[in-house]
């Protein structure tokens, strides 16, 4: 299996992934509210950008998977999987517990991927999609409620 490569992006410099942010979290607005905010790193796949992902920080022991996106051509090779089995490492490494991620009532394949991941159900946040500018439809679903997971680090 192809590793992937990570490469922390530094606050002023992450325009340019915003291509990418956009496609786990369809308004700009919402992006750029957070784009500076955390760690974020490219993702580097056969040696070609493959994505990008952003970590914030809450509190002294969790840390929010906040966006994490693989390019639409390279979905379904294990990317993402590669890019949390190093997030959770390294993060746990440097003493965090826990990992958190909220992920759309109508995304599909997100509450599935992070289960497979070993994330567990944690909550949901009511209307969290309600105010987005614009109305966001997946799988014929409208996005209204997050679902929020957590991921028990020291395991």
């Amino acid at each position: 299996m192809r590793q992937i490569e990570l490469e922390m992006v530094t606050a002023p410099n992450r325009e340019p992934y915003l291509e990418f942010l956009l496609m786990a979290d369809e308004s700009e607005e919402m992006v750029r509210s957070y784009i500076q905010d955390g760690e974020m790193f490219s993702i580097r796949f056969a040696g070609k950008p493959a994505g990008a992902v952003l970590f914030t920080f809450h509190g002294h022991r969790v840390i929010e998977l906040k966006n994490i996106a693989i390019a639409q051509g390279l979905r379904g090779q294990g990317i993402g999987k590669m890019v949390l089995k190093e997030a959770f490492e390294t993060f746990r490494g440097r003493g965090y517990e826990k990992m958190i991620v909220g992920t759309a009532n109508s995304s599909i394949a997100n509450l599935a991927f992070y289960q497979r991941a070993g994330f567990r159900m944690a909550g949901i946040k009511k209307d969290f999609f309600a105010n987005y500018p614009a109305p966001i439809y997946e799988n014929g679903i409208r996005a209204l409620d997050m679902v929020m997971f957590e991921k028990n680090l020291k395991e």
